[in-house]
């Protein structure tokens, strides 16, 4: 496939110099315009060792307005990358509306060398070309540019360079890491390469392949070829901010008469006061002693917290963190996003706040907002929440790879003990505060709510992040019930004894 970039085009330096200024130009307005209309572009970077990737850049930072331009480098994997899912490098590198994100190699660089070195089987590349084509998708589909350039050498020219370059250690251009340790390896390189650019060359998501044997041709055909994927994108209608609908759409299950899962939920479940006590206190020490067996053996543990309404979340949290030590987790509450949030795709915000191996991230809220209050108040258009369920099982089943143990609750009380508590925060002074008018109009959605919950535990309760459904009209049932459920998941991921 990469002979189309073996032709032996060039571009004369003087026709390259008469380009440039006009280019410049374009590209500034464009860049105006991506920005105005709050387009985030990812532009990846990749190719053969020695064909001037990096001298590419350069011109492109120099042509662009380099404030808003943020590039990034993923050859040297840091000890803080390393200790969470692979996939967070790539998530915090992602642009926010209206910025252009430079990534050289990207999720593809690690692949294609891995693959290449022998360290992945057949069926490794197989799921994870499938997890790129899935994530490039995903990002697409949120409102971002995807422009990938593969800037390709004939093995003779590769050679050539990386000799000239070795005979010339005080040249102006030195060697990248990277073209020192590919360079007698390019056909196997080739290989690998060829079957990852072909299974990811999509429609929505296109190779742009670049002949890099001439600078100046290379670096003019990629310039034009940002400007026309840029401009193609604006015309035909960029992503601005968040779709808002005046609105609910329609939702399914919605008839009140139809039963659903929290229907289900017993409602009578209590426990006294003694009892509670008691299994508190066996409880605290077990969480106390398997989050430092946890942290010994770098195991991560992200839990989320979803319920209704005055269902007791925020008890639940305290008294799970009240077992733990303070230095081994971090509670995450979740609002509406903020401005820089919301110029991202959803799950970025997310992905940032994954803890390192052996630590807990709590989130109180969760990538779930999406499905239920996004999607019953009309915060995001069916077509977003509708593909979210996948979206989120993806980004589970990376964290679960990774090691990470995913505890999800959903509180359940009925309504008759919602509106007990509301009542009750009216009536407490310092728990006026917990009481909003959002509070009460929800209420009026309680059936949109519970087919949306329904909807939720069917599509994302997976073997890997299962739900966990927790009764909590009784807020000491349901504290002791969550602690329990953390307890044995976090023992059956250590692999301790049974009898322990």
């Amino acid at each position: 496939m990469f002979e189309a970039a073996e032709l032996g085009r060039r571009l004369a330096k003087s026709d390259f110099k008469d380009a440039v200024p006009a280019l410049r130009l374009q590209l500034l307005d464009a860049q105006r315009r991506a920005r105005a209309a709050n387009l985030p572009v990812l532009l990846l970077i990749n190719g053969v060792a020695g064909a001037g990737k990096g001298e590419l850049v350069n011109h492109l930072l120099e042509w662009l307005d380099s404030r808003g331009v943020q590039t990034h480098v993923f050859w040297d994997e840091t000890d803080e990358e390393k200790q969470r899912p692979r996939w967070w490098r790539y998530w915090r590198s992602m642009p926010g509306g209206g910025e252009i994100a430079v990534l050289f190699g990207g999720w593809y660089q690690h692949l294609i060398e891995d693959a290449q070195h022998g360290q992945l089987t057949e069926d490794d590349v197989s799921r994870e070309l499938e997890r790129i084509r899935e994530t490039e998708h995903m990002l697409i589909n949120g409102g971002a540019l995807l422009v990938k350039f593969w800037f390709h050498l004939p093995a003779n020219e590769q050679a050539r360079r990386v000799k000239e370059r070795r005979r010339d250690p005080k040249s102006h251009w030195h060697m990248a890491p990277e073209t020192a340790k590919a360079a007698n390896h390019y056909d196997e390189f080739i290989g690998i390469a060829t079957r990852v650019v072909r299974e990811t060359d999509t429609g929505e998501a296109p190779w742009f392949l670049i002949e890099a044997t001439d600078p100046h041709f290379r670096d003019l055909t990629a310039g034009k070829t940002l400007l026309r994927a840029i401009d193609t994108r604006l015309s035909n209608g960029a992503s601005p901010s968040p779709i808002k609908v005046s609105h609910a759409p329609a939702l399914p299950n919605a008839d009140s008469a139809r039963r659903t899962i929290v229907d289900h939920v017993p409602g009578d479940l209590v426990l006294d006061k003694p009892d509670y006590k008691k299994r508190k206190r066996d409880l605290d020490a077990r969480l106390n002693r398997l989050g430092w067996e946890g942290f010994e053996a770098r195991r991560p543990v992200v839990a989320l917290f979803e319920g209704w309404d005055a269902a007791g979340k925020g008890g639940a949290i305290r008294r799970l963190t009240e077992a733990l030590d303070a230095r081994l987790y971090r509670v995450i509450p979740i609002a509406a996003p903020t401005d820089e949030e919301a110029d991202h795709h959803y799950l970025w915000r997310f992905w940032r706040q994954i803890p390192r191996d052996g630590y807990w991230a709590i989130f109180d809220r969760s990538w779930y907002g999406r499905v239920l209050v996004e999607r019953v108040e009309g915060l995001a258009p069916q077509p977003d929440w509708a593909r979210a369920y996948h979206e989120i099982n993806t980004f589970e089943e990376q964290l679960a790879e990774h090691g990470v143990t995913l505890l999800k609750f959903w509180l359940n009380i009925t309504p008759e003990e919602q509106l007990k508590r509301f009542e009750a925060r009216q009536q407490t002074p310092y728990k006026k505060h917990k009481i909003t008018p959002e509070d009460w109009r929800n209420r009026e959605k309680w059936d949109d709510y519970k087919a949306a919950v329904n909807e939720m535990v069917i599509r994302t309760s997976t073997e890997y992040a299962p739900w966990h459904i927790i009764p909590a009209n009784d807020k000491r049932y349901a504290r002791i019930e969550v602690m329990k459920i953390a307890a044995e998941a976090v023992k059956k991921t250590l692999k301790r004894n049974p009898t322990d």
